[in-house]
């Protein structure tokens, strides 16, 4: 039972304040005149402002309630290395032990795991919705129970009683891990950059190690090499990239026994491959419509440098001009064709003809150029076919088609054919034509097929656009010079430049037109895998190979000719290995290195600010099991071996009793009796 004196005004405090200076004027006015009854009038308005302030007992049947103390165990990836797990479970046992022995205190245990989309270890947030679920009068101290990686620092909550650290792991763990410490998102193709890298052995590594390491490095699916390099060093790696597009590079060192994880002995970095500028060569063998065409299309891209030069008068006219009068500048041919001809990522000869300004020596270097990984497109006119045409040349041996010397006039619709519908530089174009089909050409250049694939037909199935591998290199041959009737809307014109554009990219080797493929995105833990193919049948199930080895077969459904995709959820994070058949990739899900792992050697330092101003103190497991102790607010609330908890006092009011402190009646009687006693001491002096 506890009592206590509160007040209930009859009326508004203001006006009690009122009365009460109100009445000390009169009492000092009484004083100042040498009334002998002052004070006890005084006592009687006392009185009877006591009486308007209302005085009450108060009585309140208490129910102490338990103190509670926060139990948070850390159970993300971390946690489970070594004997961590063991050593978490017998100090979850102790500390229930000594929370029963303290008595009146209650013991809530809170567990959590890994954050999301690898976001680490959320020990504070934790930490906070336990708070929330609980009364804070009634927390009288927290414990968090975790190896000290924290990754959610900056979220600690405030708490009212002191809050400790129980530090798992062992004074004699080590670990070794590789660390990639700065690797660019993109790169350019053919320049080199520097990849910063160290290689760390991590607490207590026994001495027989030895100072240097193998370093494993592969990318993509290439065969891996192997360097010695030295541990506990800053390392800088020149790296080129071998192709466009993404390319995963992997770096490994094996495990070692005793680690404590080889998790971190591995990590992966996706760089995206990048072309600086595309240099392209231009050749026109005539001024003509579609001319203006090639120019627009290349100079549209900023990142293409063209080099372009049109013949506008032909060698074998003799008006008696002189050679050096014929030009702006002179045709450099030794230097494009001979010198400088592997500069260019691609060369163009547009309704070009055989009239000695190229000798066959330098179109032989054009055909070394293509086998050695260069590109050529041949935009055929009807010079194609006769007798000074690049068929006659050295370039033939890499042709994929021969000219019949027939030139098919008239009206007709270009079509896909099977393959191109499932080619990627023509997959989709067919939706892309206008209401009532794609315009009509009125050329075609008859060409016979030798090798390669038919994209695109004309007339009587005639091939009209047909593509080539030729050793490192690619050819491409356009068998008509009507193209440009599609950008200029004739009939409703068509996908002129999306055509070109996929076009030049196939031949600059962008790996998303690639005909044969397989590739993989990943966003977040979900990957979506893309298969490209040129065979009618479909290229059955993709085997994913997950970083511990496991294996899973999914089947890809078609989406579209020739293209065949499926999205995966994959049960973790590193580096998943695609294949089927001859083709190998890739992909790397999460960062280079899950960042539970990045630092696996248990340590409280990062706490250090967030226990200061809570009194709280770090032990360690492995020392045994801490006692508990109950201390004064503000004091200090950990020592050696020990922790302590601040207890509470906190209760719930059963029930409440208002009772006045005296009758209505008693302060009137008081009041009334004084004020008498004032006027008859006053009453006595007058008569005497």
């Amino acid at each position: 039972m506890t009592r206590t004196l509160v007040f209930d005004p009859l009326v508004p405090l203001a006006l009690i304040w009122v009365l009460v200076g109100l009445a000390a004027l009169l009492l000092a006015f009484g004083a100042v005149r040498g009334l002998k009854g002052w004070p006890l009038r005084g006592l009687a308005a006392a009185v009877l402002g006591l009486a308007l302030l209302n005085p009450t007992l108060q009585e309140e049947l208490r129910k102490p309630l338990n103190d509670i103390v926060l139990l948070v165990v850390d159970e993300s990836a971390s946690q489970h290395l070594g004997d961590r797990a063991a050593q978490t479970a017998k100090a979850v046992a102790d500390v229930q032990a000594a929370v029963a022995a303290l008595g009146n205190t209650e013991l809530r245990i809170v567990r959590f795991g890994d954050g999301p989309e690898d976001a680490g270890t959320l020990a504070m947030t934790a930490l906070a919705d336990a708070i929330a679920n609980e009364p804070r009068a009634r927390i009288a101290g927290a414990i968090l129970l975790t190896d000290g990686r924290v990754h959610d620092l900056g979220l600690a909550p405030a708490l009212p009683a002191p809050l400790h650290v129980l530090l798992t792991g062992r004074n004699t763990d080590w670990d070794r891990r590789l660390v990639i410490e700065n690797a660019p998102a993109f790169a350019i193709l053919g320049e080199e950059f520097k990849l910063k890298l160290r290689i760390d052995d991590q607490g207590a590594a026994p001495a027989s190690l030895g100072p240097d390491v193998d370093l494993t490095i592969a990318v993509d699916a290439d065969e891996p090499v192997t360097f010695t390099v030295p541990v506990n060093e800053d390392l800088e790696l020149p790296v080129t990239l071998p192709h466009a597009g993404q390319n995963v590079l992997q770096f490994s060192v094996a495990p070692v026994a005793g680690e404590l994880t080889d998790r971190n002995n591995a990590a992966a970095v996706q760089i995206n491959g990048v072309r600086d500028r595309l240099r392209v060569l231009l050749v026109s063998g005539e001024p003509h419509a579609g001319e203006r065409v090639w120019r627009n299309l290349l100079k549209s891209d900023p990142s293409v440098d063209l080099v372009h030069f049109t013949i506008l008068r032909p060698p074998e006219k003799q008006d008696g001009v002189p050679v050096e009068e014929l030009s702006l500048i002179a045709f450099p041919t030794r230097e494009l064709f001979v010198e400088k001809i592997k500069d260019f990522d691609l060369i163009i000869f547009d309704r070009y003809r055989m009239r000695g300004i190229l000798p066959p020596e330098y179109i032989e270097n054009v055909v070394n150029y293509v086998r050695e990984g260069g590109t050529v497109l041949v935009a055929a006119g009807p010079e194609f076919g006769q007798v000074d045409s690049l068929w006659r040349s050295p370039l033939a041996q890499i042709l994929p088609v021969e000219p019949t010397s027939q030139v098919i006039e008239g009206g007709y619709r270009p079509a896909l054919t099977d393959v191109g519908r499932r080619h990627p530089v023509t997959e989709g174009l067919e939706a892309l034509a206008p209401a009532g089909g794609w315009g009509r050409w009125f050329r075609l250049i008859e060409v016979i097929q030798r090798s390669g694939q038919v994209l695109m037909s004309g007339p009587e199935g005639k091939p009209l656009l047909v593509l080539d591998r030729v050793d490192q290199g690619r050819i491409a041959v356009l068998a008509s010079d009507q193209a440009w009737l599609w950008g200029r809307g004739y009939e409703g014109g068509g996908p002129q430049l999306e055509l070109l554009r996929r076009l030049a990219h196939w031949m600059l080797k962008e790996p998303e037109l690639e005909e044969e493929s397989l590739s993989a995105s990943a966003k977040g833990d979900v990957l979506t895998i893309t298969r490209r193919t040129l065979k009618a049948e479909p290229p059955g199930d993709v085997t994913i190979i997950a970083p511990d080895g496991s294996k899973t077969a999914l089947p890809l459904p078609q989406k579209s000719p020739g293209h065949f995709e499926a999205t995966w959820q994959a049960p973790g994070l590193g580096l998943f290995r695609l294949e089927q058949g001859d083709l190998v990739r890739v992909i790397a899900v999460g960062p280079p290195a899950p960042r539970e792992f990045v630092e696996t050697l248990a340590d409280a330092g990062a706490l250090a600010p967030v226990l200061a101003p809570m009194q709280g103190g770090v032990l360690r497991v492995e020392d045994g099991a801490p006692t508990l102790r109950t201390v004064r607010e503000g004091r200090p609330a950990a020592g050696r071996g020990w922790i302590g908890i601040t207890p509470r006092g906190a209760y719930q009011t059963e029930d409440l009793r208002v009772s006045p402190l005296a009758p209505g009646w008693l302060y009137l009687l008081l009041a009334a009796g004084l004020a008498l006693a004032a006027w008859l001491v006053e009453g006595r002096r007058r008569r005497a």
